[in-house]
This record gives C-alpha cells, structure tokens and sequence, in this order.
C-alpha cells in the first residue's frame, strides 16, 4: 500500500511554479497560483455581509487598505524602534528550529503573514550557520485546509522525508495552528505521510506553540501593513471555478504597488542585528529546550469569556492580539476594539486605525492580550 501510494506522491502531476512577489527567490518560492488578472475585490460592506452569510473568505479579496502619510510614518517610526527586539524574537525561534531539526530543515511559511517571518528566519539561519534553508510559501485556509499540492510538490522536490517546518507570523486564538493539526492528520491518513505540525512563530500570546521567539503581544511592525510588507503578494485565494486538481491554490501579485512596496525594507531594517542578538538568542532557545514552555491554549479560554461578555455567538468574530486586531481594522467591519490600558505603547497604530475607521475603543480589565477586535456581527448582536 505504502509503494503505491509512494509512487502516486511522485508521479503527481503539479503545476510548477511561476515567479510571483517582490522578494527574491532566493529568499522565497511562492507555491501559489498567479490570479492577477482576475477581478476579486469585494468592498469591506459587501464583503463583510457575504462572509456572515455563509460565503467562504477565501473566494474572494478585500480591497487592499490604503494607508495615511501619518500611518506610514508610524510603520518607519515602529520598524526603527523594534527592529532589534524584531531580530531577537527571530533569532530564538530561528535557534529553536536548528535545535530541534537541524540544518536539513526544509522551511514552509503559511501565506501571507508567516512569509516575511519566513524570510528572517532563513537570513538568520544562512548567516549564523552557513546552511541555505529552502524556503516556500503556501496557503492555508481556515475551514479548507492546507494546500495539498504545494505540500506534495515540497516532497517531490526534496523527498519523502523530508523535514518540513511551518512557519506564521503570530498566533490569535491558534485557529490555524488547529488547521495545520487537522491538515498533517489527513496527510497521514490519505498518503502515510508524517509531518510535523509544529508552527514557528514569531510571537505566541495565544499560548497554542512550542516554537516561538517570545509570548509578548507586541506590535512585529509587518502586521501594520497588508500585501506591500508581505511581498505584494494577496491572501490566498481557493475557488472551484479558478483553481484546477493540479494547481496551487491562488492569489494575487499586486506588481502596480512596486514603488510603495516596503517588504525588502522590513528585511533589512531588521537583519543588521542578528549578530548582535545571537548570543542571547542561543541562551534563551537553550532555556526552553531544558524547560519547554506550556502550550495552554490560554488565548482561546479567554476569547470564549469575551464571548460570554457580549453575548457573540460566533468565535470567528472575536480576533485577538495585536497582529490580527491590525487585520480586523485594516480589512473587515469592526464593532469595537477591546484594549489592556490605553496607554500601551504597543496599541499606537491600533489608536490611530480606529480614529481613522471611527470605531470605539473600550479598556477590558484582565485581557491576556495587549487588545482585541471585534467585528460587528450583522445579524443581530448575537449572531
């Protein structure tokens, strides 16, 4: 059984992948399918109603953000004033996945937010050790899944065994962590592949990874900015009609924002630190190999409580922490922003989108998380 399933792994036929995003490819292989030229932008309003509707966020786009003059000095003033903190988080992880797997580690960020993450990880691991990681990215899809063929293209390229490790950005309430469990699962099943379903990040304030550089909800400066920080690449997109048995799942390359791009800026604001870091990063990785962290999935009790505070329904409309606050106020309807303390440094641009959006912003005494959005549900408050 296993030969043959073997032998259907390498004899798939998939669709090689096209030169995609404003990184070079020696940092990142996108594995998606180019959709550029077809037209799936939906206003936030409209887009916001066929979501709560039943339709799936992932067969259509928002219309890409366009941010202040004021907003944009603040992504530079925030990018000058972490990059340091940026570069340690990225070393620890970076420690952690050496540590762990070695040098024969094959890295897979999840589209869009685990790329740039994916990106510093590879620099600083090419640097420190001299060892070039292959890097992809693919999509994965809360309520869909991991794309499959990127996966099986990874393993035809670099065998069955393989020692794939994802990588995100950060975690929320580890919806996607749960994704790629569920994914590595169904490999398992479906092919007799195991794989690993550990998810580096480079911040854990949901408590749901081992693999992190820290558990601080802080603002990492490439979650203030959609695709113009993230390889002007957009989130990924699966529908039937655009995306065929053999191909990756899609997105768009948004090449017309080349002169606002600002990802390779995000890279090397922060890679001039790594050699300044290492030494404290190798530290710290140690400490955690000794004591590994708990993994509490502390984030996901606290969001059921603000469930139970304001009668939502639904868990998908509760969006915690930093980086997907930002999300929320950047690309969907917000109700109300829930915050620690007005006066956390990290909440700057959050203060500043919500002015911008008009929406309020309440403390919440006991918040695990710096803050946390949530979008208006409508249907009635307790849909």
């Amino acid at each position: 059984m296993k030969g043959t399933v073997t032998e259907e792994i390498l004899n798939r036929s998939i669709a090689e992948p096209v030169p995609l995003g404003s990184y070079s490819p020696s940092d990142v292989i996108f594995l998606l399918k180019d959709l550029s030229d077809v037209s799936l932008e939906r206003a936030t309003d409209e887009r916001e109603a066929a979501i709560q509707s039943g339709v799936h966020y992932s067969e259509m786009l928002p219309v890409e953000y366009q941010p202040t003059e004021q907003y944009i000095e603040l992504f530079h003033e925030t990018l000058e004033q972490s990059a340091e903190k940026v570069a340690l988080a990225v070393a620890v992880v970076s420690e952690m996945i050496v540590a762990q797997r070695g040098l024969d580690t094959v890295l897979v960020s999840l589209a869009r937010a685990g790329t740039p993450i994916g990106v510093l990880i590879k620099r600083y691991i090419q640097e420190r050790y001299d060892a070039d990681l292959p890097h992809y990215s693919i999509s994965i899809i809360r309520g869909k899944g991991i794309d499959e063929n990127a996966i099986l293209y990874i393993l035809q390229k670099h065998g069955l065994d393989a020692d794939l490790q994802f990588v995100d950005g950060w975690t929320g309430k580890g919806a996607i962590r749960q994704v790629l469990i569920e994914a590595c699962n169904s490999l398992y099943e479906k092919y007799g592949i195991r794989l690993n379903d550990d998810l580096a990040v480079l911040a854990d304030p949901g408590n749901c990874s081992g693999t992190f550089g820290t558990r601080e909800d802080y603002l990492i400066p490439s979650a203030c900015l959609n695709s113009t920080v993230s390889g002007l690449m957009s989130r990924t997109v699966l529908r039937d009609d655009l995306i065929g048995p053999e191909e990756f799942h899609g997105a768009k390359f948004y090449k017309e924002w080349l002169d606002t791009d600002v990802s390779n800026v995000f890279i090397a604001a922060i890679c001039p630190y790594f050699s300044s870091v290492a030494e404290e990063a190798q530290a710290i990785a140690e400490q955690m190999q000794q004591s590994p962290p708990e993994i509490t999935w502390q984030g996901l009790r606290d969001i059921q409580s603000i469930q139970e505070v304001f009668g939502i329904d639904n868990i998908n409309l509760v969006k915690p922490g930093v980086g997907e606050t930002t999300r929320v106020l950047l690309r969907r309807v917000p109700w109300k922003i829930l915050v620690d303390t007005m006066d956390n440094p990290n909440l700057r641009h959050i203060i500043l989108l919500a002015e911008d959006r008009g929406v309020p912003v309440e403390v919440f005494p006991g918040l695990t998380y710096s803050c946390c959005g949530i979008i208006k549900p409508l249907r009635g408050e307790t849909e």
